[in-house]
């Protein structure tokens, strides 16, 4: 006999709950200074940034979202979209979507990474394929590496509500590169 799958209730509940847990252990809002992650995989720096060990990016704060979930290859954001996010028409900017997007597909790349490898994105194309308002609660961007080469990266990403409708979906191209502050402590 199978599970069943759970509802969109069951689902909101967890995806609360678990941002409840990552929240109570979130560090001071602030960047990581180069000494702080020095020799840290990329794994490493978002699993600390997770664990409260590093500081969370004031981002998050500005605009309401945070990692929830972090492996090799793949980062998992949770975002709450807000009034404070409304375009003129009265729906979620674009902005918003993209910035959780980058955000998501950035993060699985880095966390790909070995020590003294950095990353910046150089393209993302983002598909919004519905309006999003404050009336869906959470979303979650999903973003996954597709290929992770010596000096090219790419990954991809889907932003869904917590009923598993989807909003977006984006790709992203990195740049992957020794990090500036590697020589210095190597």
């Amino acid at each position: 006999m199978s599970a069943s799958k759970p509802s969109a209730d069951e689902t909101l509940q967890r995806w609360r709950d678990e941002e409840a847990a990552v929240r109570a252990r979130l560090g001071a809002i602030g960047v990581a200074r180069p000494e702080q992650v020095a020799g840290l995989s990329g794994l490493q720096v978002m699993q600390a940034m997770l664990a409260g060990e590093l500081p969370s990016p004031p981002i998050g704060v500005t605009l309401d979202f945070l990692p929830v979930r972090i492996e090799h290859g793949i980062a998992i954001f949770q975002g709450r979209p807000g009034r404070a996010h409304y375009n003129p028409l009265g729906t979620v900017h674009g902005g918003w979507f993209a910035t959780l997007l980058d955000s998501c597909v950035g993060c699985a790349v880095h966390t790909a990474l070995p020590a003294g490898r950095s990353y910046t994105t150089v393209e993302i194309k983002i598909n919004i394929v519905r309006a999003l308002t404050d009336k869906v609660p959470l979303v979650r961007a999903e973003g996954r590496v597709i290929h992770l080469g010596r000096s090219l990266a790419t990954a991809e990403g889907r932003l869904v509500g917590h009923d598993g409708k989807l909003y977006a979906h984006a790709t992203t191209t990195c740049f992957v590169f020794e990090a500036p502050h590697s020589k210095a402590h190597s």
